[in-house]
């Protein structure tokens, strides 16, 4: 039942502590131990508390629980947020009336109807204060979030330092050194920053006081103090904090300590091909049976990973509805029908990826009945607001009672809550037909919990929907419940737009929202294509460790197809840079056969040479360690089309460096691009060989003809769509 791991955080950013495995009867009560001079700050008598720290220091806190007492500790630094407008003329909005107008983001879980901005002149404005950093917004009118507008405010100021342990055993100690790297526009070097650690609330029992010496940000442990499991944290600190790094010393049965690093993904997932199936689109009968026909043709295409979208039972097509966490959908099939399909895919070599939403569930969820109606088992289950604070009107609560969900597509038919007078079940954006679950409530708690277990074992990673709104200390702990079964497991989330914070200790990969907007943007012609480059390495600016894995994509399930809005060539050049980018490259079915509808049935009669196109693509990034694990590069390149790009991948991991040039061209005429070797990483680069007019392309296999400008090392060669030439240093 202990809380878990020590929490980093700001002041006034709110932190969630609660017992883990928790039992829903039984009696628990938090207290404060240690709390910073100048600190008013005290936690409720819940058993779930929201602790918002006051002053910059070390928090202590211990949990009184059924079989014990547990301390737990929060790190909090000074607040970075700065003032920030959110400005909107009146006339971008349609007609309306300004007393229904709202703004929702990130910064409010995008609730609407909560922040209300006010008329200055012919501009809405509203005035909040936020971290640096690119922050997103809209305005919305009513509840009509389809026709919000959306903008992006850049809030000035540092960026979060990164920081990655290291640890190995030196006569008779353990040392950990940290590297660390300020954050972008940073007054701080590297020498600068501040390396604190923190031992793991869990384990200071089983390390005596003065065990732990840091200097200079070097950390040691006299290894004879060890016994059993240490867990060492640590963040850098300079304007701002970093994401926490933590590693885990275990004592084997030999006496040798065994060192991990519990925040890594698994080996796997770094050069993974993810295949994300709309379940009943993919088949014409959608069923597990005709997925698990359909097993060759994923084997064929090349990917090792399939998503499938939610597969348990529920009112809609698209399953993000649940009425049983229990039982597959009916339609689909029974549990052994699952299990079938998923014995198929690891047979095939090809891993299987669970949809798991656990946000909220469906209004026809028996669980919502209940709390509706005020049965006291349930009545916390949900999250149950005043007409007040959801932003209501006496006159709104009629549709806000009307179980309608304008997004589904077979929604049934409308019903009235019972048993809540001036009460509303909390819901984001305009999903009315699935309320969110109340993460305060321990019986809620368990039940997820129940839940993350019972497919566990049956597959071999979660996608988790609506990640961003259920909080980190549960992600913490689903994230050691599952690595505990398996440490192989993977977790991605649906973090939009993606944050650091879930990084640390919680998810694997993240939906890389950055180079998704850039590859539309570039796409439609609306940026260069050079601006695929300030995308690639937006990790590092948003403050992601180097370890952390970004999931690369040109369409989902929740968005528009790319051939919509951009033609055939521009699709051929961004599943190119998916695949040729350092992280986990996703298909959307269908975007292979040049499907056009997001959610329609495959076409399999569709374009086979875009087909084709995404097998070659695929084989390539398997072949190439540069281009499935290496480092990315910028190079010293022109050419003579604003929709040509090009960069450089390269892996030292092996006895000899291994390198690729990558040339990427959106536009529907070919382009030539021209890469200066001289300035290539690695102090220089060589193509197809020095004195040849030809290389072979990884791709497509053949060969390119080049141009060479003499002792200036510059090559030039025409690109279609996308170019691999492999280098040698």
């Amino acid at each position: 039942m202990h809380p878990g791991p020590p929490r980093f955080c700001t002041v006034s950013e709110a932190v969630e502590l609660a017992p883990r495995h928790p039992e829903p009867d039984a009696s628990y009560a938090w207290s404060t131990l240690e709390r910073p001079d100048g600190s008013d700050l005290s936690v409720g008598s819940n058993a779930v508390v929201h602790v918002e720290p006051d002053v910059p220091g070390t928090y202590r806190f211990e949990l009184e629980a059924p079989d014990g007492r547990y301390e737990q500790t929060v790190r909090a630094f000074p607040d970075p947020r700065r003032s920030v407008r959110f400005e909107l003329p009146v006339a971008a909005l349609p007609d309306h009336d300004p007393a229904d107008v709202s703004v929702i983001g990130p910064f409010n879980d995008h609730l609407v109807g909560r922040d209300r901005p006010r008329l200055e002149d012919d501009t809405y404005v509203y005035e909040t204060r936020l971290p640096p950093g690119s922050r997103r917004f809209a305005y919305v009118v009513g509840e009509n979030v389809g026709d919000a507008v959306w903008d992006n405010v850049v809030v000035p100021g540092p960026g979060r330092p990164r920081l990655a342990l290291a640890g190995e055993v030196r006569e008779g100690e353990l040392v950990v050194t940290a590297d660390a790297e300020p954050g972008t526009d940073s007054g701080y070097d590297a020498s600068d920053l501040d390396i604190e650690y923190v031992v793991d609330d869990r384990d200071r029992s089983d390390l005596p006081p003065d065990a732990l010496s840091v200097t200079d940000g070097v950390a040691r442990i006299d290894r004879d103090t060890i016994e059993g499991t240490v867990r060492l944290h640590a963040v850098a600190v300079g304007e701002r904090h970093s994401v926490a790094d933590c590693l885990d010393i275990r004592v084997a049965a030999d006496g040798t300590p065994e060192i991990r690093r519990p925040n890594e993904p698994p080996e796997w997932a770094r050069d993974t091909v993810v295949y994300e199936i709309f379940v009943r689109s993919f088949t014409h009968e959608a069923s597990f049976d005709a997925l698990e026909r359909r097993v060759p043709y994923l084997a064929h295409l090349g990917v090792d990973c399939v998503w499938l979208t939610p597969i348990l039972a529920g009112p809609t097509t698209h399953g993000y509805h649940t009425t049983d966490y229990f039982e597959t959908a009916s339609d689909l099939g029974t549990r052994e029908d699952f299990q079938s399909f998923v014995d198929r895919c690891h047979d095939a070599g090809i891993r299987v990826v669970f949809d798991l939403v656990i946000n909220h569930t469906a209004r026809e969820h028996p669980a919502f009945d209940m709390s509706a109606a005020g049965v006291p088992e349930y009545r916390d289950w949900y999250v149950w607001e005043s007409l007040e604070s959801a932003g209501l009107e006496e006159s709104d609560l009629e549709s806000e009672l009307e179980d309608t969900d304008r997004r589904a597509s077979n929604a049934p038919p409308s019903r009235k809550l019972r048993g809540r007078e001036r009460e509303v079940a909390q819901y984001y954006f305009d999903w009315r037909g699935i309320p969110n679950l109340n993460y305060d409530s321990l019986a809620v708690r368990a039940f997820v919990l129940s839940v993350v277990d019972e497919w566990a074992d049956v597959v071999d990673g979660y996608r988790c929907d609506v990640a961003w709104a259920v909080p980190h200390g549960f992600w913490k702990e689903v994230r050691d419940r599952v690595r505990e079964r398996d440490p192989e497991f993977l977790l991605l989330d649906e973090s939009i737009p993606r944050d650091p914070d879930f990084q640390e200790g919680e998810f694997d990969v993240h939906y890389d929202t950055t180079l998704y907007d850039t590859l539309r943007d570039i796409g439609t012609g609306d940026r260069p294509a050079a601006a695929l480059l300030e995308a690639a390495t937006a990790p590092e600016r948003e403050g992601f460790p180097d370890r952390s894995l970004h999931m690369r994509y040109v369409e989902n399930h929740d968005e528009p197809r790319y051939l919509e809005e951009c033609s055939t060539d521009a699709l051929h050049a961004a599943a190119a840079a998916t695949c040729t980018l350092p992280g986990v490259p996703l298909i959307y079915y269908g975007q292979e056969r040049g499907a056009t509808e997001y959610r329609g049935p495959i076409p399999w009669e569709g374009d086979g040479e875009l087909t084709s196109f995404h097998r070659e693509l695929i084989e390539t990034r398997a072949d190439s360690a540069a281009l499935s694990g290496g480092e990315f590069d910028t190079l010293e390149y022109d050419a003579d089309s604003d929709a040509a790009v090009a960069f450089a991948r390269t892996d030292s991991s092996g006895s000899e460096s291994e390198g690729v040039i990558v040339a990427l061209n959106f536009g529907s005429e070919p382009a030539t691009v021209r890469v200066r070797l001289s300035e290539a990483v690695g102090g220089g680069l060589e193509v197809g060989g020095e004195n040849e007019d030809e290389a072979t392309d990884l791709v497509s296999g053949t060969r390119v003809p080049i141009d060479r400008d003499g002792d200036a090392k510059t090559v030039s060669f025409p690109v279609a769509d996308v170019v691999v030439l492999e280098t040698t240093v």
